[in-house]
């Protein structure tokens, strides 16, 4: 099943019933949660019915969860008050949500010290989500847009029927605005998932009329209906700035340190690197998935300065992104002999190093400057391999020069 396509058929119950939607809100949890559906997404619709009958349309809603599935527990939380309104805790609760680990019980007793009707199947573990969505208009300021399209009910399980090349034009007339529709180095349409979900396609962007022009441009098989959302997802709202001494599992971060040991590949193509602070040393992950990003990490070398963003799990943290801050630009080398331009070798310990030949001397190794092939700046994984919260690098306001990938 898909979450956003209960909420769109819940929006368009309520226009029949007569009530007025001003938006709908897709809110991307915390990607380290457990527990989560693949995107971990919470939804919200606004409107100005009266709580009794949201509820009821809401429960009404569930009917399309595979409630047969152990795994699925789908809450619902109506809030009696406008989303602007919510008191403070349920605001609090929504930016938790995205950045740290909640329980049910706690969920529970938020939703019923703020007054708010609730509905929920199994366990209720789908309540922590609700009322994350229900305080998330407070809890955050930067928004993005998806617009979706879903398939004809009898389609839904099947290959999906869309035309590449058109998704392909369509990006590129709306890129930077609209972003992460193509992975380029692959040409793999990222915006048609491949999972036997409703969805046929959802075009991401800042702008809603520019995400539904694409949309309008892509040659498909029939769409069953569309739906535009507001969205945290391209925000980076999952990171929180943390030394490198505090990181845990379960959560997201933004931190710094420099490479303590050179990059290494290990087997099924994993990048791995350490950086240290000087009080904590954490490994960083990139994993086989992030292709080419990989090779960003390989071209990093012992004493660059970084800014580096991901999940931790396991006490690694898995890159999305990193900075490269300040750059190694030079290594200690065995010394040429000045007249003959030979190496020159090792006169014993601590003892430097002499030409065999010439019989000049050096009383060490010299500095000699590194040809890096990479510049400073961010670097983030390609579409392909982006999380749905992710920030890419074309939405711009980095503090440094980016080098966004497409």
């Amino acid at each position: 099943m898909c979450t956003t396509y209960a909420a769109a058929r819940l929006a368009a119950r309520i226009e029949s019933a007569g009530g007025t939607v001003s938006r709908s809100l897709l809110v991307r949890l915390n990607p380290a949660v457990e527990y989560k559906t693949r995107g971990n997404a919470a939804l919200a619709v606004h409107c100005d019915l009266d709580a009794e009958r949201a509820l009821a349309l809401a429960s009404e809603t569930l009917e399309l969860a595979e409630t047969d599935d152990p795994m699925t527990n789908p809450g619902i939380v109506v809030a009696d008050c406008g989303p602007d309104a919510v008191p403070d805790a349920v605001a609090a609760h929504a930016s938790a949500a995205v950045r740290s680990l909640i329980d049910t019980e706690t969920a529970r007793q938020r939703i019923d010290s703020a007054g708010f009707a609730a509905d929920a199947v199994g366990n209720g573990r789908g309540l922590i989500g609700a009322l994350a969505a229900v305080g998330a208009w407070r809890a955050f300021e930067d928004w993005t847009v998806e617009h979706i399209a879903y398939r004809e009910r009898e389609r839904w399980g099947t290959a999906r029927s869309v035309d590449a090349e058109s998704v392909r034009a369509a990006a590129d007339r709306y890129y930077p605005t609209v972003w992460d529709t193509v992975d380029h180095a692959s040409g793999y349409p990222v915006c048609v998932p491949r999972t036997p979900c409703p969805i046929l396609y959802g075009v991401r962007g800042d702008d809603p009329d520019a995400c539904r022009a694409v949309a309008d441009a892509i040659e498909s098989e029939p769409v069953e209906r569309a739906h535009t959302f507001v969205t945290n997802q391209g925000t980076d709202a999952h990171l929180q700035p943390a030394p490198l001494s505090d990181l845990a599992d379960g959560s997201a971060y933004r931190t710094d340190g420099r490479v303590a040991i050179a990059p290494e590949t290990r087997e099924g193509g994993h990048v791995f690197v350490a950086i240290t602070d000087g009080d904590a040393t954490v490994e960083c992950a990139a994993f086989e998935p992030t292709k080419r990003f990989r090779d960003r990490v390989r071209a990093l070398r012992v004493g660059d300065r970084l800014t580096v963003c991901g999940e931790v799990s396991d006490g690694t943290l898995k890159l999305e992104k990193f900075a490269l801050r300040e750059r190694v630009e030079t290594e200690l080398v065995t010394p040429d002999c000045p007249d003959c331009e030979r190496s020159m070798s090792s006169a014993g310990r601590n003892q430097g190093y002499r030409c065999r030949d010439c019989g000049t001397t050096r009383d060490g190794k010299v500095e000699q400057p590194i040809d890096r092939d990479l510049d400073r700046g961010w670097y983030e994984v390609p579409p392909v391999a982006r999380r749905h919260i992710a920030k890419p690098l074309v939405r711009g306001g980095f503090d440094a020069q980016t080098h966004p990938e497409r």
